[in-house]
């Protein structure tokens, strides 16, 4: 069923469109506003304030000041404010999937799949809040004892993106509370909605006033960049562009923060030809075409053995081809918008540029006249070497193509990126399988399935694609320090006397 005009309007006006600073919900110091649309009709969804620098100072002043406090808070009170909130979001499933479909594009369904997503974030660490710990054994040499405890970093800073704009704040946001730490979100432009619905959420969910601020802003450089360089800020965590990221990574240096980058991908799909071609095309569709293609761990570049290529291609460009592009919230759409006409622009390059070095469009291949910002989803067979579109993160619906001979070609060619964040492998062979694996450079690997994202799992690439983990136990100790206690207690006699 279509949904209503009015209950658009009602979802939206649902979330409060203001700055949160220590808890209190306040419009900018300028009383500037940042209009948010919806990337299917341009139209305007509405306005959120414009935060000034003066503003994000103040978040983090409250940041700062309510870390004393909530740094000693029980860790199983910390664990029932996540749980808490886990169970608002899952009861509030439908108006957030709404929100997040208005404002960034995505069907209605896949937006119920972020929800879900979001709030496994939540679940899981507010099971792990209860599981920090440390360790105490015997000093090597038997002279006295050591002690490791594990105590949180201190007031964060989040940049989140606009492709998940519901789950990336909870990945983050989750871990920093079960560790203790407080912070500043800085959601983006595009998408502020979603992360102000969080904020919410965490309010009534007992999160005390100052933990969680957040600053909505047109301009992040103007706003985050104070922040980053403040001895009060301890930790940065961003996800987003690689090329964001270096400018981030660089001003951090200066109060040397800790930081977790989740940056830009190229991710392969390797197709061997003694794959499941079925289960290889199901795989396909999910790595390229999950939120539309505007994904990092979207997959980029399809390597295709070439006993199985004609198969593989004219497979995949039947299913491409069969999914229904159009608004979110329409019934049996499969395919939302791109998040704006830049982005479309982009995609509309690569794939030009692709056809101008000899590469064939199997399905697609062109801009959907009309409102909104809408591409086809595209298949290109045949894509030689040079053309940008296997170079560069696409972040759209568009599959290119490539053959491979072997094992070894197909893992040069893979690896012939300056990105590592994930890699997708398809074959029947497990021994070839782990070979490939160790091989390629990439944080996560894909085995004959197409999703790697996981709320027990450790998120995160390497190379350019960024360091550090999101997800997983490994997730939590992004946001703790580890403190070490030499202890000159429990010597045995026999070492005791000998000292003196």
């Amino acid at each position: 069923m279509a949904i209503s005009k009015t209950e658009e309007e009602r979802v939206v006006a649902s979330v409060p469109a203001r700055l949160l600073i220590g808890g209190e919900w306040r419009d900018a110091d300028a009383g500037a506003t940042i209009p948010v649309e919806d990337p299917a009709t341009g139209a305007t969804l509405g306005e959120v304030a414009d935060a000034t620098p003066a503003d994000a100072e103040a978040a983090l002043a409250a940041a700062d000041a309510a870390f004393a406090a909530f740094r000693t808070v029980a860790p199983r009170e910390r664990s029932e404010m996540l749980r808490r909130a886990y169970e608002l979001t899952v009861e509030r499933t439908e108006e957030l999937a709404l929100l997040m479909t208005l404002e960034m594009g995505k069907p209605l369904a896949e937006a119920r799949g972020e929800v879900t997503y979001a709030a496994n974030f939540l679940r899981w660490y507010a099971e792990e809040a209860v599981r920090i710990g440390g360790r105490f054994t015997h000093n090597e040499t038997g002279h006295g004892r050591v002690l490791t405890l594990k105590q949180p970093i201190g007031p964060c800073l989040f940049i989140t993106p606009w492709n998940f704009p519901l789950a990336m704040g909870a990945r983050k946001i989750a871990p920093a509370i079960a560790a203790g730490c407080t912070m500043v979100v800085k959601p983006a432009r595009q998408t502020p909605y979603s992360m102000l619905a969080l904020a919410q959420i965490l309010e009534q969910a007992g999160v005390p006033a100052g933990v969680v601020n957040v600053v909505t802003s047109s301009s992040s450089g103007r706003t985050m960049e104070p922040l980053v360089r403040d001895p009060r800020m301890r930790k940065l965590s961003f996800t987003g562009s690689t090329e964001v990221g270096r400018t981030l990574i660089e001003q951090s240096a200066t109060q040397v923060l800790k930081l977790s980058m989740e940056l830009g991908g190229n991710a392969p799909f390797v197709v061997f030809d003694d794959a499941d071609l079925d289960l290889a095309v199901e795989g396909a569709l999910l790595a390229k075409m999950r939120n539309g293609g505007e994904a990092c761990t979207s997959a980029n570049r399809f390597f295709v053995q070439e006993g199985v290529a004609a198969a593989f291609a004219e497979r995949l460009a039947r299913r491409m081809g069969e999914l229904t592009v159009g608004r979110g919230t329409r019934p049996g759409v499969d395919v939302g918008p791109l998040i704006d006409d830049d982005q479309r622009g982009k995609v509309e390059e690569l794939v030009d540029d692709a056809v101008a070095h000899g590469a064939r469009v199997l399905v697609g291949g062109r801009r959907i006249d009309g409102p909104g910002w809408f591409f086809e989803p595209t298949v290109l067979a045949d894509v030689p070497a040079g053309a940008r579109v296997l170079a560069e993160e696409i972040f759209g619906p568009v599959a290119p193509l490539v053959t491979f001979a072997d094992l070894d070609e197909a893992i040069a060619r893979a690896n012939a990126t300056e990105y590592g964040l994930v890699s997708y492998l398809f074959t029947q062979d497990v021994g070839r399988a782990f070979e490939a694996i160790e091989r390629l450079d990439s944080g996560m690997i894909g085995f004959n399935q197409g999703i790697v994202s996981n709320a027990g799992a450790p998120f995160g690439g390497v190379k350019q694609s960024g360091f550090g983990r999101e997800g997983g136990p490994e997730g939590i100790d992004e946001y703790l320090e580890t403190k070490y206690v030499a202890m000159n207690v429990g010597v045995p006699p026999g070492l005791a006397a000998a000292r003196d």
